[in-house]
């Protein structure tokens, strides 16, 4: 069934705690579970021989070094997650900077890559944060996958294009958008990208969203956490809403990741975006 596109197999590298809500100064005492996490999703990506990117979180980095260059020496795109996973309409450009050049340089030294590209916590660049993209250029990011074209009440910016795009303001190099894949159907767009969506849709919706996607001659892109290939992860209290989306069927997500691995075709995002 694997057609000629090229779509966007990518990782939001983070441990299960991590995309909770919960602050940084309330992540001690949760148990770490990113190391069996990751292992399994690098030999699911080896077995299939696929390649992916992995958005990596500074601090996961910080904490497993040793990952990061497993990542790497696998073939595996790096690219950036941030640092402390806050939401970017929830800092400032000066922090937002500051710990964005802190996980460049972190995650170069140890993948031995330039990094090129980056990903939002909770895809929080919309409309108030727009600002950060130019400040993405100027720290050498080459392209962003942040942008959400649905709406949601964390992220998206539903009129935004569904396409990758170039993103000029101020000239200079152009940045590239990768937005996080959508179907549309009837005058709306349905989110199908990963995640929750991935989890909790039949996939027979995934897969014909993504070839409708590909017979447009698009590439889509699709996302996964570590966490979700681990469905014995700790279930803590949370407000029904996380919950809900969180917990929901992460026994289907590998017998699910392996189907679409054989599916479709699928490269690192820089590959796709032919970006160096």
């Amino acid at each position: 069934m694997k057609g000629s596109v090229l779509n966007a197999l990518t990782v939001d590298f983070e441990d299960w705690y991590q995309g909770l809500e919960i602050p940084p100064d309330g992540w001690s005492g949760l148990e770490d579970r990113i190391e069996p996490a990751a292992h399994r999703l690098l030999e699911l990506f080896a077995e299939k021989g696929v390649r992916a990117t992995f958005f990596i979180l500074g601090t996961v980095a910080e904490k497993h070094p040793h990952l990061v260059e497993t990542i790497a020496a696998a073939g595996h795109e790096v690219g950036t997650h941030g640092w402390s996973h806050t939401l970017v309409y929830k800092m400032t450009p000066e922090t937002f900077t500051l710990e964005l050049r802190r996980s460049i340089e972190l995650l170069q030294q140890l993948s031995g890559q330039p990094i090129l590209g980056h990903r939002a916590p909770f895809f929080s660049i919309t409309r108030r944060s727009l600002w950060a993209l130019d400040l993405l250029r100027q720290c050498g990011i080459r392209y962003d996958s942040s942008i959400f074209p649905v709406l949601n009440y964390r992220y998206g910016i539903d009129d935004a294009p569904r396409w990758p795009y170039p993103i000029t303001n101020g000239g200079g190099q152009p940045l590239m958008e990768f937005p996080i894949s959508t179907w549309r159907v009837f005058g709306r767009n349905l989110p199908i990208a990963g995640g929750a969506y991935f989890r909790i849709m039949p996939y027979s919706f995934t897969r014909t969203a993504f070839s409708a996607i590909n017979r447009s001659g698009h590439p889509a892109v699709f996302y996964i956490h570590p966490w979700e290939l681990d469905p014995h992860h700790p279930r803590i209290p949370l407000p029904r809403r996380i919950a809900a989306t969180h917990y929901a069927n992460l026994h289907k997500t590998e017998p699910r990741m392996r189907r679409l691995l054989s599916d479709f075709a699928f490269a690192p995002m820089r590959d796709v975006l032919d970006v160096e």
